[in-house]
């Protein structure tokens, strides 16, 4: 080995020394904690920067210093993190999305706090700690993976730590101390990160902004170890830090050779982007449906205020004005992330890229130094520019169809490294650059009236894509992906849409802040500003148009008016702060002021006072008194009659509470009484865990007469589908003949069916053809339906799920599938869907081959599904869930959505409010009205029931009968075989992946109850 190798390989191993303590610190607090740590490298420059403070200015011995940095406030540093920040949103259900606002807060806000302390200067002072020999950096490295090795291993911490790391509630429930795992993973992580910060000071710029981000860099050795591999992410960072080394032996000429030195120096950077973007995804597990929140909405007068705001400016002179020139334009840039992350729901950490792209694009059209195109005015340079830009979006946009949560927050925030590195830094590129204004708009005043006319142009197209038909795709996508997809959103069409949407605007922003500084600036446009910009727009209101103004504005007035950093230090505290207010800072801010209002008592005026004895003359008051409270009220209910809804009071003894119900409305016409109990006890059906804040309880059912199904529709259920929350009395599903007859047996597998024609679904005219006089389907025989499945076969790494399943969903039937848990039911399920691509075999939609067909292009076919875990839009309101479904669904027509909502019962008030908040069986209806929306010929029902008490499901079932009168196809998968029975017409018996009986209801389900003793 020659001398130069030699030399540029012990360099080289010296450089990856450094980046495997990266790996190794970002992988142990992932998998201590499940988090990825973007304040990885802003602790390791907090660290570098005390080290020198002890050792430079205050002058302790180097070994008291790195001992004290190290070893206490390194791991200070992270328990303090764990402990206030990173806990609570554990507690809350760690959403992924609010830990990662939280971990680029505290990335924010520890360079915002370095940067007032220290200033923005490189310091080349640093104390070294080991000497620049590879091999003392290496000895520590390995020394370092070697342990965690051995203690994630062999002891019982490691036990642990796995434990918690696979599931962190039975960890906790099988008496492990998860916090106390998670506080020393974050104290490990810490103490690697401060190592990497004072290894690497003495030898690169120590300074706020570029310390840090050169330790992200690096993570790309974690990335490549999937966050799990302590051996393959040592063996990574090695590796990449001697190529490296050696690359820079080449010298290359002619017109590449910029961008040959480019890749030679920044390798680190380009195995990021082979991580990011070709290997698998890290954090597929994040893909979780958003929490249940409605819309937060602004406050009185917010928008006059803010309108009032932005035009102040044109009143100030000198370098108030000049400051002030750059918010709009930095709003605009916000406002792509409105529509980005606030909208669509996708994360994007590499907005600034497409900002800077936008304004070195202006600047060479305006310089005619673009190739290909000649010398622009400032105007429609910018215009081209935003064109160019556009397409770009899709960078990031591609990875976005297949990535969620931190695998998509990695992915863009590599493309917006690579584009800072290979583009902005290099020479060739921005050498001898100017930018100026458009002709007539050269001082700040005229400029600033153009930004604000430009600002509201922008405006208009994010309110363009917040609203109508692609604004509620885009909130569907954001609220529940799976479900907007089973709807029929094209959602990888929808996610480039608004990746390149959110490209443009970030160009034009960027443009425009390029065109008022009167130059362009890389450092303006560094990735850190991108975390900067993200963490801003999120803890304002990511999906507020005026959130992302006040950000803008609040982003350049604190740096134009105090030292630089104190924006970004107050943006971080704010983004830290979002597990203890995740519902913003407004609202949080809302609710304290409303707790120190005075209460106000209601007092009946004396009409009402008279009104109220002659309802209830043992309860009358004297005038002035308060109005009565809950118990009053129960009692003048009780004399003037039954309350809609009302759930039956449980027995004395019992600790059941009655449902809440979504809202009220007029009492139904009287019904019989319920049906006597079977069994000594009250029946309950287990909630689903929709999220909904409120359904976590078992919900109280009706009793059940001993044949195992109600008689007679209960209160809740006469004339309203599934009950009456809309409000009105309208009967939309039967009357009170449309309930199931008296069982004619008595078991759970006898079987009445009622007729239903009163009952149409919507645009069911279009499926007259199917019914025959029996309603049954007419096409292929009555074993052939328009759904068929042949030879199913699916594998999950050696384990059949299903073993040649073949299945037949006749129209205008209803066909169940029952089992016991693992049986293959819910995979069969996904295969019909199309939300799992089976191993081998066919699906068969009216002869057509649909197995390649992803979920929503089915969907469009006519095969409509709801999910077992409610599957709604909690931020739109019911109409706009139901909504969703007929814009994106086969063509229901124009009045398929009142329809669907007179059909559901969903026709009252009820339309017009937020999903977000009600109860379960309001939004089963919601969802199954969303579905039929659409006008379906199949209809795949999993588990409706779930969740559901006895007379929403004996009005569910009275549903489904209507529709499989109608012609429809259905095919159910529930596990209450008394529903079953009285519903079905075909059960299939699954088991290990194998149907292994099917025939009629009543004689499958006679042969299950005797096989289990019933």
């Amino acid at each position: 080995m020659s001398s130069l190798t030699y030399d540029l390989t012990l360099a080289g191993l010296s450089i990856g020394s450094a980046a495997a303590l990266t790996g190794i610190g970002l992988v142990v607090t992932y998998r201590a904690t499940g988090v990825l740590n973007f304040a990885h490298g802003a602790i390791a420059m907090v660290c570098a920067y005390l080290l020198r403070q002890f050792t430079v200015e205050w002058g302790w011995p180097l070994a008291l210093g790195a001992s004290v940095t190290l070893l206490v406030v390194a791991p200070a540093i992270g328990v303090t993190l764990e402990r206030l920040v990173f806990r609570p949103l554990s507690l809350r259900g760690g959403d992924p999305a609010q830990t990662l606002v939280a971990s680029i807060g505290v990335f924010v806000l520890l360079v915002g706090g370095a940067a007032l302390v220290w200033g923005t200067g490189a310091r080349t002072d640093a104390p070294v700690l080991v000497s620049a020999d590879p091999w003392g950096q290496l000895a520590v490295v390995v020394a370092l993976a070697a342990g965690v090795d051995a203690l994630t291993r062999w002891t019982r911490f490691g036990t642990e730590l796995r434990a918690v790391v696979d599931d962190r509630p039975l960890a906790v429930l099988g008496g492990i101390d998860a916090d106390r795992v998670a506080a020393a993973g974050w104290a490990f992580g810490s103490f690697t990160a401060g190592l990497t910060g004072v290894l690497l000071a003495p030898y690169v710029r120590l300074d706020p902004y570029g310390l840090p981000l050169l330790v992200i860099e690096v993570m790309a050795v974690a990335v490549a170890a999937r966050m799990r591999s302590l051996p393959v992410a040592v063996l990574v960072a090695l590796g990449i830090g001697v190529a490296q080394s050696q690359l820079t032996r080449l010298h290359p000429s002619g017109w590449a050779e910029p961008l040959l030195l480019a890749v030679g120096a920044n390798l680190f950077v380009v195995a990021l982007l082979v991580a990011a973007l070709v290997l698998p995804g890290i954090g597929t597990g994040d893909a979780l449906p958003r929490p249940a929140t409605g819309r937060v909405t602004a406050p009185p007068g917010a928008r006059a205020v803010a309108v009032v705001l932005f035009l102040l400016p044109l009143g100030f002179a000198g370098s108030d004005l000049h400051t002030s020139v750059q918010v709009p334009a930095l709003g605009v840039v916000l406002l792509s992330l409105v529509v980005v992350t606030g909208r669509g729901g996708q994360i994007s950490l590499g907005q600034a890229a497409y900002a800077g792209l936008g304004a070195l694009f202006t600047a060479l059209l305006a310089a005619g130094r673009f190739p290909g195109l000649p010398r622009l005015p400032e105007l429609a340079a910018l215009a081209v520019a935003v064109l160019l830009v556009a397409p770009l979006g899709m960078l990031t946009g591609w990875p976005a169809i297949e990535r969620h949560g931190l695998a998509l927050a990695v992915a863009t925030f590599a493309v917006g490294v690579g584009v800072s590195r290979f583009v902005f830094e290099q020479p060739y590129a921005v050498t001898g650059l100017s930018l100026g204004r458009p002709a007539g708009f050269g001082g700040d005043r005229a400029y600033y009236v153009l930004e604000l006319l430009l600002l509201a142009a922008a405006l208009l197209a994010a309110h363009t894509l917040r609203r109508g038909r692609t604004g509620r795709a885009l909130a569907a996508m954001r609220d529940h992906e799976a479900g907007a997809s089973a709807a029929g959103v094209r959602v990888p069409a929808l996610k480039l849409t608004a990746f390149v949407a959110g490209a443009a605007l970030a160009a034009l922003g960027g443009g425009m802040l390029g065109m008022g500084l009167r130059a362009f600036d890389p450092a303006e446009f560094d990735p850190v500003r991108s975390l900067l910009w993200f963490a801003a727009v999120v803890v304002l209101g990511a999906d507020s148009v005026l959130g992302a103004l006040v950000a803008a504005a609040l982003l350049v007035g604190l740096d134009a008016g105090a030292r630089g950093g104190v924006a970004a230090a107050v943006v971080g505290l704010l983004a830290v702060l979002v597990g203890r207010f995740p519902e913003g800072p407004y609202e949080a801010l809302r609710k304290a002021l409303s707790r120190l209002r005075p209460e106000r008592r209601a007092t009946l005026t004396p009409l009402g006072l008279t009104t109220r004895r002659r309802l209830s003359p043992a309860l009358a008051i004297r005038p002035g008194s308060p109005a009565p409270g809950p118990t009053a009220t129960t009692t003048l209910r009780a004399e003037t009659g039954p309350r809609p809804h009302a759930a039956p009071v449980p027995p004395t003894g019992t600790d059941r509470a009655p449902t809440p119900r979504a809202v009220p409305g007029p009492p139904p016409s009287p019904t019989p009484p319920p049906a006597p109990r079977r069994g000594p006890g009250p029946r309950t059906r287990p909630a689903s865990p929709a999220g909904t804040g409120r359904e976590n309880e078992p919900v109280p059912a009706e009793t059940l007469p001993p044949g195992g199904r109600p008689e007679t529709a209960p209160p809740a259920a006469v004339g309203r589908g599934l009950g009456a929350d809309s409000g009105t009395g309208e009967g939309t599903v039967g009357g009170a003949g449309a309930g199931r007859a008296p069982d004619a047996g008595g078991g759970p597998t006898q079987r009445a069916r009622a007729g239903a024609g009163a009952v149409k679904a919507p645009g069911s005219g279009d499926r007259a053809d199917r019914r025959g006089t029996d309603g049954a389907g007419t096409r292929g025989g009555a074993d052939t339906g328009p759904l068929v499945a042949r030879g199913l076969w699916v594998d999950y790494e050696g384990f059949t799920a299903l073993d040649g399943v073949t299945l037949d969903v006749p129209a205008g039937r209803i066909t169940a599938i029952v089992g016991p848990n693992g049986a293959g039911k819910s995979t069969l399920f996904h295969c019909l869907a199309g939300t799992l691509r089976p191993s081998a075999g066919q699906v068969l939609f009216d002869g057509r081959d649909i197995t390649r067909l992803p979920a929503h292009a089915r969907t469009r076919l006519g095969i409509a599904r709801t999910f077992q875990q409610l599957a709604v839009f909690p931020s739109l309101t019911v109409a706009e869930n139901v909504r969703v479904g007929a814009e994106q669904g086969r063509a229901g027509g124009p009045g398929a959505v009142e329809r669907a909502l007179r059909l559901l019962g969903l026709d009252g008030p009820v339309r017009s409010l937020p999903a977000a908040g009600l109860g379960t069986g309001t939004l089963r209806r919601v969802e199954l009205a969303r579905a039929l929306a659409g006008n379906p010929g199949v209809l795949l029902l999993d588990e409706p029931a779930a969740g559901l008490d006895t007379g929403e499901v004996t009005a569910l079932a009275r549903v489904l009968r209507a529709l499989a009168a109608d012609g429809t196809a259905l095919l159910v998968v529930e596990h209450d075989l008394d529903l079953v029975a009285g519903l079905a017409d075909t059960v299939h018996v699954m088991t290990a992946g194998r149907i292994v009986a099917s025939g009629p209801a009543d004689r499958v389900l006679r042969v299950l109850d005797t096989g289990s003793g019933r």
